[in-house]
């Protein structure tokens, strides 16, 4: 697989399936979530209601309807709570999980965004360092991962973390 670090706006992608960091009503909220929502379309609720919501560090899937992305796989993170609440280990199965579906719906491209990091407040570098600690190391038919940074701030720390294990491995 290979993972790409890339700066911009994650609901314009041309990818088999986008994450949504949701919350756990998966009915919408602000942040990344209300981007996906809004450019998806008022289906995108319809879809998630039946769902009846998603547990943290789990994700469940829909259609894309008005994005790019023929899915949205919507991953619930942890609220940020100092990391002695089992937060790297519930963002770490929100990578893992997304991934699975990803690979149960057949897609071969996935982006995903800084899960967590918005509203719920985990830190940025940790955030990923989980992020490209976890996907290196789940066994997967998906052969791309974007990372999409919003801010260049996340840009860099995407980017020295995969030029870091490049130069390394």
């Amino acid at each position: 697989m290979r993972i790409e670090a890339v700066q911009g706006d994650i609901t314009r992608l041309q990818v088999d399936a986008i994450v949504n960091a949701a919350n756990g009503s998966l009915l919408g909220g602000g942040g990344v979530d209300g981007a996906i929502h809004r450019a998806a379309g008022p289906e995108l609720v319809g879809a998630c209601r039946p769902l009846g919501g998603c547990a943290t560090g789990d994700a469940k899937p829909t259609p894309g309807f008005r994005l790019q992305a023929r899915w949205v796989i919507h991953a619930v993170g942890p609220v940020w709570a100092g990391g002695d609440d089992g937060e790297p280990e519930l963002l770490a199965s929100c990578y893992r999980r997304s991934l699975e579906v990803a690979a149960e719906l057949g897609a071969r491209s996935v982006a995903f965004p800084a899960i967590s990091t918005g509203i719920y407040g985990y830190p940025k570098d940790r955030a990923a360092q989980v992020a490209v600690a976890t996907l290196r190391a789940t066994p997967t038919q998906v052969e791309l991962v974007k990372l999409v940074a919003f801010d260049p701030e996340t840009h860099a720390l995407y980017r020295a973390l995969l030029e870091g294990e490049a130069q390394a491995g």
